[in-house]
């Protein structure tokens, strides 16, 4: 029973530690401004550094980039934060031709009495 206790509570231990081991990082690409957010930044060969974006899942490889760890904070706000919005184009509303009604030119004649036949 003791043994078991003992090894729940270092299980837990270790868990907690390892939990609490994860580093953050803020990649940012100084060409485009664009931010990356990842746990992991691995090197490559000529300077270059390889992540994997939290916020898409895509692997991104920068030639020249700015790398900062951040707080675990940071890190869920900028997984949240939403790009800049960018315009979306909308086409113009299609104009409805008028409606033409029929215009009479002519002037109105207004009936005249005839005059009454003459009786004979």
């Amino acid at each position: 029973m003791k043994v078991r206790l003992i090894t729940s509570v270092f299980v837990c231990g270790l868990v907690i530690t390892a939990a609490g081991c994860t580093s953050y990082y803020r990649v940012t690409d100084p060409s485009s401004g664009k931010a990356y957010y990842t746990t992991k930044v691995d090197d490559v060969r000529g300077g270059a550094v390889k992540i994997k974006d939290g916020k898409t899942g895509s692997t991104v490889t920068l030639q020249s980039s700015e790398v900062k760890e951040i707080s675990e904070d940071e890190y869920n706000v900028g997984m949240v934060a939403q790009a800049p919005a960018t315009p979306v184009s909308v086409q113009p509303a299609l104009a409805q031709p008028a409606v033409v009604q029929p215009v009479d030119l002519q002037p109105k004649q207004t009936p005249t009495a005839e005059p009454a036949p003459a009786q004979k």
